[in-house]
């Protein structure tokens, strides 16, 4: 699957509000939740709350058509949904941060904006561009988004991407990656048709991960805050997700290395335990899943990752597939997609 491996915020600050764009699914990990859509009861909007702060489950934005937000939580056992009222296109969360990209008001323009654990914002950002993919550090310190700044598909052949970053600590705010010093095959390298997408973090909030595009070619890079560089790890791997391990990444390969045809959800090993010394990638798992996988997925556990497959486009479910290949894919929430697992631990060797 892998070709080749190589070496200032606004001053209006409201509570969120209308209807909601998230669902927590309490003890995701452990999950036994049937493949027929019909295992989950109906939304009901009574009862409970939902909190980022918690220690199981699974956030997620709901597309049911009865849905009165997008937020909302389902017991293990399959009990009732609960409804929050945040409204969300695209999302994640970790460690009691929130990451909420939505419509800004009535406009036809985007904005993003960063909740506590207990869905109050923190800070609101004006995009530029569709929302598409969300990301929030295990420490819940930095958070990440792409846009579509033209286009809307990765495989619609012209597109353009922008990716953002921003430490809720401090406050900085990146608000591109391509004026950074990029280098591939260890060569620094500088090109105007530079794409980048699907951040995920590593553990120590310095290092992460993400894709970049540069003439027909797509590549895995780690990024490095404190150095605002870039190096390519390896092609052919778009929107990866690292394992709280550190050591594998679960990802999309474009099928044939052609996107038209559509992608693959596989995981791959790092050569090196050491975030700040990856050289290369030992080992590719194409996954149980054989569909096509537009999304990025999400890590429920040390075995088991979790993705969204759409159902025509207003609709989608979150499945889950073991991460080494073996198993079966098996629906995880029905009718919801951008899976986030809320407390998820360090996984030791």
């Amino acid at each position: 699957m892998i070709a080749r491996a190589v070496s200032p915020r606004r001053d209006r600050v409201r509570t969120v509000g209308a209807a909601v764009g998230f669902v927590v699914l309490a003890g995701a990990a452990g999950l036994s939740i049937n493949a027929a859509r019909s295992s989950v009861p109906a939304v009901s909007a009574g009862g409970g709350s939902v909190s980022l702060a918690a220690r199981t489950g699974l956030v997620a934005r709901s597309t049911a058509d009865d849905s009165r937000g997008n937020l909302i939580s389902v017991s293990a056992s399959g009990g009732r949904r609960v409804i929050s009222r945040v409204r969300c296109e695209r999302l994640y969360a970790a460690a009691g941060t929130g990451i909420c990209l939505r419509l800004d008001g009535d406009l036809t323009t985007y904005q993003l904006a960063v909740l506590d654990s207990g869905l109050r914002v923190r800070r609101e950002i004006p995009l530029v561009g569709i929302p598409n993919r969300a990301r929030v550090s295990p420490s819940g310190h930095l958070v990440a988004w792409t846009v579509f700044v033209t286009g809307d598909s990765y495989n619609g052949g012209r597109f353009s991407t922008r990716v953002g970053i921003l430490d809720t600590r401090s406050q900085t705010l990146v608000p591109t990656l391509e004026d950074w010093a990029a280098a591939v095959a260890g060569k620094p390298y500088k090109a105007k048709d530079l794409n980048f997408w699907g951040v995920t973090f590593a553990a120590d909030d310095r290092f992460f991960y993400a894709t970049m595009s540069t003439g027909g070619h797509r590549y895995l890079i780690q990024g490095d805050l404190a150095t605002r560089s870039l190096r390519t790890l390896a092609e052919n791997v778009e929107c990866p997700s690292l394992a709280p391990d550190g050591k594998r990444i679960a990802f999309k390969a474009a099928k044939d290395g052609n996107p038209r045809h559509g992608w693959r959800l596989s995981v791959l090993t790092l050569a090196s335990g050491r975030v700040s010394q990856i050289g290369q990638v030992s080992q590719v798992i194409p996954l149980a899943e054989t569909r096509s996988v537009d999304d990025q997925a999400a890590w429920l556990d040390a075995h088991t990752v979790a993705y969204a497959l759409r159902r025509g486009r207003e609709h989608a479910d979150v499945w889950a597939v073991p991460a080494d290949g073996t198993g079966a894919p098996r629906v995880l929430v029905p009718d919801a997609e951008s899976p986030a697992p809320l407390g998820t631990a360090p996984m030791s060797d």
